[in-house]
């Protein structure tokens, strides 16, 4: 029985078994997010000018209304003039789930 159970679990909810850890997403943002994002996710307005740029604060409602696949798609791929981030797939959804915690 509890063998069948453990099954059963790994067949239906295996996104809830691996989900995405929003601090080893903090410690990735840190070491590549941060210098653009800042630490709070509202922008470092430095950069922002030197590219000319506008920066969206992560906890936005526009950023947080994007799905977890376009947050992993706008960080590995790049949006606008933000160049693309090499990341692990591991690592995209960490750090969505980070940005998850910004709004």
């Amino acid at each position: 029985m509890k063998r069948a159970l453990i099954g059963l679990l790994l067949v239906c909810a295996p996104g809830a078994i691996l989900a995405a850890d929003a601090q080893a997403g903090k410690a990735v943002y840190d070491s590549k997010c941060k210098m653009c994002h800042a630490a709070d996710g509202k922008g470092n307005p430095a950069i922002a000018k030197a590219l000319n740029a506008t920066i969206r604060p992560l906890g936005s409602a526009e950023v947080q209304g994007k799905s977890d696949a376009q947050l992993k798609k706008d960080s590995t791929d790049g949006t606008g003039k933000m160049k693309p981030v090499k990341l692990t797939d591991t690592q995209a959804s960490d750090v969505v789930a980070f940005v998850r915690t910004l709004k």
